[in-house]
């Protein structure tokens, strides 16, 4: 058996999530059924970096599968994408060691949050990016992005949903640039819980908005409750951008 890793991209949009659910198209279902056709009816599990939710996007999600066949690397592209829907894209496969696990062996993660503020809503970007038609305060942004860095129980910024209980995660950088009327901010740490990066993106367009203050961070965190933190940003704004890997 040969374990290959892909790198991945999907346009989340149509999809119900990255993970494979009783009802409902998802990407590892899709997946895992173009591999089935090629292993003549036989199931190859796929597993991922991790999950993405219902609209959320990737450019450069990762995942691993192992299989008998004896296929050149640079031809499972080709295979694959051969059978698989347009909205999802195998962007390049290697082989690795068995020991290798897409999810696993992740170091740390980035992901960008687009936001784009034009006054009227833009029709070709409704899934692909948030209409926030609001004056924001950039500075008092960037402000409040710096009380984020660095490593923090993050409680108040995860879904009271979430069943994974060490919430400590480091975040490494917080970049927000704009551009042609549209913001772009960047999250780059060792992990990231479920909804923080949305939580996140919606607590700090509340500051840019004056709704909260820049120093109300530190004090949000230390409470270590979701009701504190500002409302989820919607799913279709945000991209899980690259994977690291040692």
């Amino acid at each position: 058996m040969q374990r290959y890793k892909c790198t991945i991209s999907y346009d989340g949009s149509g999809y119900s999530g990255y993970q494979i659910q009783p009802n409902g198209r998802t990407v590892q279902g899709e997946l895992e059924a173009a591999l089935k056709k090629i292993h003549k009816g036989e199931h190859v599990k796929v597993t991922g970096s991790g999950r993405t939710d219902a609209g959320v996007h990737a450019v450069g999600q990762v995942i691993h599968f192992d299989t008998p066949l004896t296929i050149p690397k640079e031809r499972w592209p080709i295979v694959l994408n051969s059978l698989l829907p347009d909205d999802v894209s195998i962007q390049n496969a290697v082989s690795v060691e068995s020991e290798f696990h897409a999810r696993y062996s992740v170091v740390k993660k980035e992901y960008r949050y687009k936001v784009y503020l034009n006054t009227y809503r833009d029709p070709f970007q409704r899934n692909y990016a948030f209409h926030f038609p609001y004056p924001l305060d950039i500075q008092e942004m960037e402000k409040a992005s710096k009380f984020l860095i660095g490593t923090h129980d993050f409680t108040s910024f995860c879904s009271a949903k979430t069943e994974v209980v060490d919430k400590i995660r480091t975040i490494e950088k917080i970049n927000l640039r704009i551009k042609n009327n549209q913001l772009e901010v960047q999250f780059i740490g060792n992990g990231f819980l479920y909804n923080m990066v949305r939580i996140l993106m919606g607590t700090l367009l509340e500051v840019g908005i004056k709704k909260r203050s820049a120093e109300e961070i530190p004090w949000i965190l230390q409470q270590k409750n979701r009701i504190h933190a500002g409302k989820t940003a919607p799913a279709e704004g945000l991209y899980l951008w690259k994977v690291f890997y040692n």
